[in-house]
């Protein structure tokens, strides 16, 4: 049996190279632990394809495809499946938008595979070796991620990316963040490898410098500080994400640095109150966030710092108020994004109430594109404040600013600044679904002309 495995691009990916340079991208997780779980009785060849480094060869050769999907790919996922289903290869669709709208994905696939797949691909494919596939496969119940097999990192062209180092510990958060699609796909029960899996699997794959994926990996203090503990004596350095929390609680802060962290990625959102009370992230608080960073810093631990536009109570002073914000904090890598109502999370059920979803093409559902009408501004003021506060965050002057008192290596944080320095004067460039935007007044729907999956091959 020979089966493909294919992360789809979005629009960033859609010209030669991407508009993320090397220096930006690791390698995905997802193909990785997926082709680990293939069934050794199968005796399958197993090819992993990502389009963000690769291009699909439409002569593929394979018995069966399948294809992780984010919302702002869904589009091209559907658009690849259909020229492999036209040569008669079945097409198995899973991830995050197959798991938050599965009736969205069901007509493009042969198969649909709704949350987590550490136990039902194994099933489908065996359903399938037998002749027996189902049209859906759903997530067991008692889902446990122990004793898991380690995922096939060597499948990937490793020279390719910034690193293959990527690895997870937990999955789920605790919250419910109305934006966040994790309740809404998962559901709010955090999911936990054992510590000794991991830190085996840092072991095997002889990982000095890593990345920790997990969405928040202090949900659970216990359990967080069993693997810090854990890290210790492998003397490592790692990155990863978190809430703000973690400033509340010093030992644990102390403990994670002493493991070996080096940088957090964390989710400020808003410098305004009203913002995150509306979003229930109310224990986000804004008079704290220099602190915050401050003592991450203090602890030798660089802080990346995401921020959303286009919420209610934004208005069009809020863009410049925030990148400034960002810079004279000392953030080391702030990013920003604009507000997005993935399908099926609580933001998007809210906002179609209220009559504001502007498209429901996937495909500009990257974060980086208005698809709702906002509160305080117009989509226009929206799209072009979010790339003000890309450029203004990323002038030359603004980084050497915010990277004085980085705890990040030098070459470290320059490096990096300058790949997304690239990024903000290029936005224009890469995201090139703007006929849509600023074409919608308030009421005004825009529908992309091929209906709900429309999207092209190109």
């Amino acid at each position: 049996m020979k089966i493909a495995l294919i992360s789809p691009k979005g629009p960033l990916y859609r010209h030669r190279g991407g508009i993320f340079r090397r220096s930006l991208r690791y390698a995905p997780l997802t193909l990785t632990t997926l082709a680990s779980l293939v069934p050794a009785e199968l005796e399958a060849e197993v090819t992993l394809i990502d389009e963000g480094i690769d291009e699909v060869r439409f002569d593929l050769d394979a018995d069966l495809v399948g294809m992780t999907v984010i919302t702002g790919t869904a589009p091209r996922a559907y658009g690849l499946a259909a020229r492999f289903r036209s040569r008669g290869i079945p097409v198995v669709l899973g991830g995050p938008h197959v798991t938050l709208v599965p009736e969205d994905a069901q007509p493009h696939a042969d198969a649909v595979v709704v949350g987590y797949a550490e136990d039902s691909w194994p099933q489908l494919l065996r359903d399938f070796a037998g002749g027996s596939m189902r049209r859906r496969y759903v997530q067991d119940p008692d889902l446990s991620l122990a004793s898991r097999p380690f995922p096939r990192r060597d499948l990937l062209p490793g020279r390719r990316y910034l690193t293959t180092n990527v690895f997870e510990a937990t999955r789920g958060c605790v919250h419910s963040c109305e934006f966040c699609v994790v309740p809404a796909a998962w559901g709010r029960r955090p999911y936990q490898k054992p510590v000794e899996d991991v830190v085996a699997d840092i072991r095997q794959h002889g990982a000095r410098k890593l990345i920790f994926v997990d969405l928040n990996l202090i949900a659970d203090r216990g359990y967080a500080a069993r693997l810090f503990e854990a890290l210790l004596p492998l003397k490592v350095k790692w990155y990863g994400l978190s809430t703000v929390l973690l400033a509340d609680d010093l030992p644990l802060l102390k403990l994670a640095a002493r493991s070996g962290c080096r940088g957090l990625l964390l989710g400020f959102e808003s410098i305004l109150a009203a913002n995150l009370r509306g979003a229930s992230k109310g224990f986000n608080r804004p008079a704290r966030f220099r602190e915050v960073v401050s003592l991450l810093h203090a602890h030798g631990i660089a802080v990346y710092g995401c921020f959303v536009f286009g919420m209610d109570h934004d208005t069009p002073d809020v863009f410049l108020a925030t990148a400034r914000f960002a810079v004279e904090a000392g953030i080391d890598l702030p990013r920003f994004a604009i507000s997005t109502p993935f399908p099926g999370t609580a933001l998007y059920q809210r906002l179609e109430r209220e009559g504001r979803i502007l498209t429901r093409n996937w495909e500009l559902y990257d974060g980086q594109h208005v698809v709702f009408e906002p509160s305080g501004m117009t989509v226009q003021q929206l799209q072009e404040g979010t790339e003000q506060a890309w450029k203004y965050a990323y002038a030359m002057t603004s980084i050497a600013k915010r990277l004085r008192g980085s705890p990040a290596p030098p070459w470290v944080g320059l490096t990096t600044n300058l790949g997304y320095r690239f990024y903000a004067r290029n936005l224009h460039r890469f995201y090139n679904c703007d006929w849509m935007i600023g074409r919608a007044g308030p009421g005004q729907r825009i529908e992309p002309a091929g209906g709900v999956a429309a999207g092209t091959l190109r």
